[in-house]
């Protein structure tokens, strides 16, 4: 099994990569970002195993990336909110989703500046008012009608209109008896 560190390496990108660097770790900063805060939201939209997501919250909030809070809705529950700090991640998160866009598949959404509409450049950047908007003004727009994709309540909460980063999203469960409950997404808190 390989360690989660980096000895010997003097740069910050290794020490960075002990924080993010794990299997599932970005993929799960990337939901947050997307408003995604509840353990059992991340296990149906991620197809996680339990262990390994509760390893990797549990790291992120140690490493301040992630803040472990009291769910407001459902008592002995908890939601995962980013942090100051976790927040600064969207840029570099943009990032890696922009080169994959380029060079791997093309990405579902656009990211734009919500003052002003405009795409995200490089670096997160708003090409139009030459700021990085703060990640709860960026608008996730969606590029049309995906074919296909994961078809779990979590995804398709998220998938298919323009929302804010950071807007957190809720899926009413279906209630005994009831089958293909269709996702709700309540916008707050």
């Amino acid at each position: 099994m390989l360690g989660k560190d980096y000895d010997g390496q003097e740069c910050a990108l290794a020490a960075t990569l002990e924080v993010l660097g794990e299997r599932w770790t970005l993929l799960i900063v990337r939901d947050a970002f997307f408003g995604v805060r509840r353990y059992g939201d991340w296990v149906a939209r991620l197809d996680i195993p339990r262990a390994v997501l509760s390893d990797r919250l549990r790291g992120l909030v140690e490493h301040g990336v992630l803040a472990k809070r009291d769910d407001p809705d459902h008592a002995a529950r908890h939601v995962y909110v980013l942090t100051p700090e976790g927040e600064e991640l969207w840029p570099a998160l943009h990032a890696l989703i922009t080169w994959g866009a380029r060079h791997r598949r093309p990405s579902t959404n656009t990211y734009r500046h919500a003052d002003c509409e405009t795409e995200l450049g490089p670096g997160a950047a708003c090409p139009r008012c030459g700021v990085v908007p703060r990640p709860a003004d960026v608008l996730v727009v969606p590029r049309g009608k995906s074919a296909g994709g994961r078809t779990d309540p979590v995804s398709r909460a998220i998938r298919g209109r323009r929302r804010r980063l950071l807007e957190p999203v809720e899926v009413a469960r279906a209630s005994a008896g009831e089958t293909g409950a269709r996702p709700v997404v309540h916008a707050g808190a």
